[in-house]
């Protein structure tokens, strides 16, 4: 039942993004620093000036936005491409790979309703503290080559902010539509990923059934889940690259500006080079893969038909 699908997609992306965020945020700060201006060398050099500036918590900013909207989010998603598959399917039969693709399609088209501004809030948050720490690195740079104590730099204090603080500020100058700086990039970023996740991840599911009639073990979903998550990650880097930049609304010390897609690609490639769209690429495949893997096992186990089922009885 939809109930049931939207019950499981919520506890999937629940779990998921509970167990994955601080990759997550290492991610997004490896895609936005710049040539110059580099704070971090790895996913684990992140996580560890992370700890140590802001403490363990740090590496959970911008999780209560994520936690909140994953929900919707991951419902929306695999509710959608069950919907789609099951118009597309003619009697039952088995769905062709082009017909699979199209339900992929749609369900990333439907998921950008809560993915763009959940993506966005949450990566001001998470890149807030790169930020931070590129400034205090410049003010103490600064005050080390200064001659006299008049020279020297001010300390730099962070100035916190939340979710709802951006919102507010985003809907007061902008309205609906600063929550949805990026919607072209997060669409070019999740219709690929889902034309090549949700085909691949049946098709390897597949193998692990017995009988076409009897869902497939649950270890079989999950490393489905994984394979399938961390190919069409990695596949949509560049264009995960692009959002993440056209997301931040805040820059740090000479970092560049960009006025759209095609401006955010060329800028990259001219000053960064072409590697430069894999940045992070290694993160999301861990981010990714665990996080469908758990999604797909808490959807297809069916959490939300077993409560369902036991309200009746408990009723009664």
């Amino acid at each position: 039942s939809l109930p049931a699908k939207l019950i499981n997609g919520g506890i999937a992306g629940l779990i998921g993004v509970t167990c994955v965020f601080p990759i997550d945020l290492a991610k997004t700060r490896l895609q936005n620093q710049q040539n110059g201006q580099r704070l971090y060398t790895s996913m684990s050099d992140c996580l560890i000036k992370t700890i140590r500036s802001e403490g363990y918590f740090g590496m959970y900013r911008g999780a209560a936005v994520n936690l909140t909207l994953v929900t919707p989010e991951k419902a929306i998603k695999l509710a959608a491409n069950d919907f789609f598959r099951h118009h597309l399917s003619k009697d039952g039969k088995k769905l062709t790979l082009l017909r699979e693709m199209l339900a992929g399609c749609g369900a990333g088209t439907c998921q950008v309703i809560v993915t763009t501004p959940m993506e966005m809030l949450k990566i001001q948050l998470q890149d807030a503290g790169r930020i931070a720490a590129q400034k205090k690195l410049m003010a103490a740079q600064a005050q080390l080559s200064s001659s006299s104590a008049a020279g020297a730099a001010e300390p730099v204090v962070e100035r916190r902010t939340t979710a709802t603080q951006i919102t507010r500020e985003l809907l007061k100058s902008k309205g609906i539509a600063g929550l949805y700086k990026g919607l072209g990039a997060t669409l070019l970023r999740d219709v690929p990923f889902s034309i090549v996740y949700f085909p691949l991840f049946a098709n390897l599911n597949k193998l692990g059934q017995k009988d076409p009639n009897v869902k497939a073990p649950f270890y079989v979903s999950f490393l489905s889940g994984c394979v399938a998550g961390s190919t069409a990650a990695v596949a949509v880097n560049p264009c995960d690259v692009i959002k993440t930049r056209l997301q931040s609304l805040q820059r740090g010390v000479n970092e560049d500006t960009y006025s759209g897609i095609l401006d955010c690609a060329k800028k990259i490639w001219q000053k960064e080079g072409p590697m430069a769209f894999l940045k992070g690429a290694y993160c999301r495949a861990l981010v990714i893969a665990p996080l469908f893997g758990i999604a797909q096992v808490v959807y297809f186990i069916g959490i939300a038909e077993f409560l369902l089922d036991m309200l009746p009885k408990h009723r009664a």
